[in-house]
């Protein structure tokens, strides 16, 4: 899963209450409807305005004492109506939630800046809250900061047919399948989302498609009183935009994609890189633990130290000192906190401190990061990040993009020798969408011919969207550019003032830099 953590899992009770929230099937009837074709010509509905709300008292409470909050900002919460299906304009809608953040003194306001942050599954109002504690004064003098959560995401119709239990039975499942009996456990529980989710919404879950995004986005571009759209899209939100772009590549004015979706890489090639990404991020991560002056906390081999400790749980899962807490940590809970972390280096010593903490019969800081990861919150529920994760990653995969469990097995093992960590679980995965009911709207082949400049940005070290992909996204595009920043996390703007000061004057200005510039660490 790619994805940007941020704000919104620790505060969805409080939007809640603030903006009102419905499910999927509250509001609409989309069972009748199909998803609509990435092939057609995009209908074009007319565009909702957006009801705004001075929602300001509460989100400066919330983010009170966050490195940003001293800004002189407002915010706005939106809510706006779009069509289940697209080329049904005048047919059942759905509502979509938007936060809008403006800080006081713009002078020569350009437009919205719309944002994505990821997953898919991510929440965009979030990245809204997120960023405008983060990018540079200077474009938000210039742009309103918006950012909207997709269909069937976070406060947006939020698709939800994914149990807890079943989440926490996944979070503890085995990480690293490679027997019969392993596969059929993880493969099982594949099969129990996949049946959950189509008793919950039968022919509807098609209508989660990117594509379907994508014409919302239109829509949100003309609600905002935007000619043209500029937008800020990460990881998966790099799937989005160059969507949009291809869709309507006359609207686009400016959009930055920020560690690119590789377009050109079938499901097994993209999870394979997924696997051998996160192998190189955790060797980043050792080999920075290993140099510290003070010593690092899990031992002079990190990469053992881990496997130790995972043979240990799996014999005796390790307990968490978090009052109220009974589950045990297992290899899956050691795993997905290790991945968590990788997303981003200034995790790294919260890491290292919790793996050495397990070791001695504590898992308290390995279930902080994987429940974090997982969008699990203090009361034992979950955000519904997995639920639209899955149901829009399968609506955009072609029906015939299968695989059995004896490919998955033999990929399995295959890849443990090769990722010893990651292979056998990105494995695993490529059974997932092969089970899933639903009509398919896979992406359409994007070079996005006609739009203006698009800046792709790349990070030689992204363990999650290695920089092929933002290669890939770049050469495919006909008037793509590529940035290339020489880190080690996942996305970079606005993480160094190289990369800050290209992107800054891009949006801006509209003025790209050069096809290949690379930046340093």
């Amino acid at each position: 899963m790619r994805s940007r953590r941020g704000l919104l899992a620790a505060s969805t009770g409080l939007l809640l209450a603030v903006t009102g929230c419905s499910s999927f099937t509250d509001e609409s009837s989309p069972a009748d409807s199909s998803p609509s074709s990435a092939t057609t010509t995009p209908a074009e509905p007319e565009a909702a305005p957006i009801t705004w709300t001075d929602c300001d008292a509460e989100i400066t409470e919330l983010i009170a004492g966050t490195p940003g909050s001293e800004r002189d900002l407002a915010f706005e919460c939106g809510r706006t109506e779009v069509p289940i299906d697209h080329d049904e304009a005048d047919g059942a809608t759905l509502p979509l939630f938007l936060i809008r953040a403006t800080l006081a003194g713009q002078a020569d306001r350009i437009g919205s800046l719309l944002v994505n942050p990821g997953g898919p599954g991510a929440s965009g109002a979030d990245a809204a809250l997120s960023l405008a504690l983060s990018l540079p004064e200077d474009v938000l003098r210039r742009f309103d900061l918006v950012g909207f959560d997709p269909r069937g995401v976070g406060l947006s119709t939020p698709v939800e047919c994914i149990p807890a239990d079943l989440k926490d039975r996944l979070l503890a499942a085995e990480p690293r399948p490679t027997t019969q009996e392993q596969m059929d456990e993880v493969l099982g529980l594949t099969d129990e989302i996949a049946d959950a989710c189509a008793e919950e919404y039968g022919d509807a879950l098609g209508t989660f498609s990117t594509v379907d995004t994508a014409r919302d986005m239109d829509l949100l571009r003309e609600s905002l009183g935007d000619e043209q759209l500029t937008f800020l899209g990460y990881s998966y939100g790099t799937t989005l935009g160059s969507t949009y772009a291809e869709l309507f590549p006359e609207n686009v004015r400016a959009m930055v994609l920020d560690a690119a979706v590789d377009p050109d890489a079938d499901p097994q090639a993209d999870a394979e890189a997924q696997a051998a990404g996160l192998e190189a991020g955790f060797d980043a991560f050792a080999a920075n633990c290993t140099s510290l002056v003070s010593g690092c906390p899990i031992g002079a081999d990190p990469r053992r130290f881990v496997q130790d400790l995972m043979g240990a749980a799996a014999a005796a899962p390790i307990a968490s000192s978090t009052p109220g807490e009974t589950r045990t940590a297992t290899p899956g809970v050691i795993l997905t906190a290790v991945a968590a972390a990788l997303y981003d280096s200034g995790s790294w010593p919260q890491l290292s401190q919790s793996l050495a903490a397990a070791s001695t019969g504590d898992a308290a800081g390995l279930f902080a990061l994987a429940d974090a990861y997982r969008g699990r919150l203090a009361d034992g529920s979950y955000t519904n990040q997995l639920d639209a994760n899955i149901a829009i990653n399968c609506a955009d995969t072609a029906e015939d993009v299968t695989y059995s469990e004896e490919e998955v097995l033999q990929l399995a093992q295959d890849w443990n020798q090769r990722y010893p960590l990651f292979g056998a679980y990105a494995a695993a995965s490529l059974y997932t969408c092969g089970v899933w009911d639903a009509e398919r709207t896979p992406l359409p082949e994007r070079d996005a011919d006609g739009s203006a400049p698009i800046l792709v940005v790349g990070t030689t070290g992204d363990p999650v969207t290695p920089l092929p992909g933002a290669e890939d996204m770049a050469e495919d595009l006909t008037a793509g550019t590529l940035l290339v920043w020489q880190g080690q996390e996942h996305t970079a703007y606005p993480k160094t003032d190289c990369v800050t000061a290209a992107v800054d004057a891009y949006l801006i200005d509209l003025t790209a830099p050069q096809d290949g510039l690379t930046c340093p660490a």
